[in-house]
């Protein structure tokens, strides 16, 4: 089993505790997709169910999933985050990087924003680059709480090795806690012609 679902099912089990185990049990081994369609939009269903249909159906890459899946990842509750974000990666929808680009950038939903930030670099998108050299920028003044999210713009940044980047990662490297990671990002992208940096 995939370590994420395994991660997932383990935790939603426990939320749905043993009074539903039956109603769990259908939702985490059933291959119709429509019933699992049918829970998201199913008044009164619970949190745990409707993730669970969320992320099966979105690794199955049906796109029913995707509002479910976008709301989770801008969850205040990180796992939910987690589990939405490796869903949406795998979920194919080109409305996932505009998605998370917006939750990315979104400056009063910062506190949140660690999933959407990772999964954009994940994603490779043509938006992945922009947001993130965006919310990176923000996070760069002084006394700024994010730091997580900070170290995952320059670590996402990294993976992308687009040269736009340059900049903020060369400013970065006046930060402390994102040094390290800065050089290391920096490192990665190919440099100009004539050896300009």
């Amino acid at each position: 089993m995939d370590e994420e679902l395994r991660s997932l099912t383990e935790r939603l089990r426990r939320e749905a505790g043993t009074g539903t185990s039956s109603g769990y049990d259908r939702l985490a081994t059933t291959e119709d997709l429509d019933e699992l369609a049918g829970v998201l939009i199913e008044p009164g269903q619970p949190l745990w169910a409707r993730e669970l249909a969320a992320f099966r159906l979105g690794v199955a890459g049906d796109r029913r999933a995707f509002e479910a899946l976008v709301l989770l990842l801008n969850h205040r509750d990180p796992p939910r985050c987690a589990s939405a974000a490796h869903a949406l990666a795998r979920l194919g929808d080109p409305r996932t990087a505009r998605a998370a680009a917006a939750l990315a950038t979104n400056e009063l939903r910062v506190a949140y924003a660690l999933h959407p930030v990772r999964l954009l670099a994940e994603l490779r998108a043509p938006e992945s680059v922009p947001a993130l050299i965006t919310t990176l920028r923000r996070r760069l003044r002084p006394h700024d709480p994010y730091r997580r999210v900070a170290l995952a713009c320059v670590e996402g940044l990294g993976t992308l090795a687009d040269a736009r980047a340059r900049p903020v990662l060369n400013d970065a490297l006046a930060h402390p806690p994102l040094a390290e990671a800065a050089v290391r990002a920096l490192a990665r992208i190919p440099k100009q012609r004539g050896g300009q940096r």
